[in-house]
């Protein structure tokens, strides 16, 4: 079982650092949404290829258009935290009471 218990701190902990870097990739690309960036830029690019799929389902639920603001970012900003708080923290749980 200490095996185990370790596996399970071993993976919350990449997907607690997986999260976070995800996190703030999302809130970079909300702030640079508001200076208009180059399209063609290799850091814009990047930044919207890495974010759109995590934004893409929040953008199917409440469309930009259909009141006049992308908030898309906020509800995956809470997704985020939601997975942190209740996945990360159980797989925490569950490795200290294995270890």
């Amino acid at each position: 079982m200490f095996a185990i218990g370790n596996l399970l701190y071993a993976v919350a902990t990449i997907l607690d650092y997986i999260l976070t870097i995800a996190n703030w990739l999302v809130i970079i690309r909300a702030l640079i949404s508001w200076v208009n960036p180059d399209p063609y830029n290799p850091i814009v690019q990047f930044l919207y290829k890495v974010t759109d799929p995590l934004l893409a389902p929040f953008r199917r639920l409440i469309p930009a258009s259909s009141i006049g603001l992308d908030i898309s970012p906020i509800f995956a900003l809470i997704f985020i935290w939601f997975i942190k708080l209740f996945i990360v923290r159980t797989l925490f749980g569950i490795a200290l009471r294995l270890g």
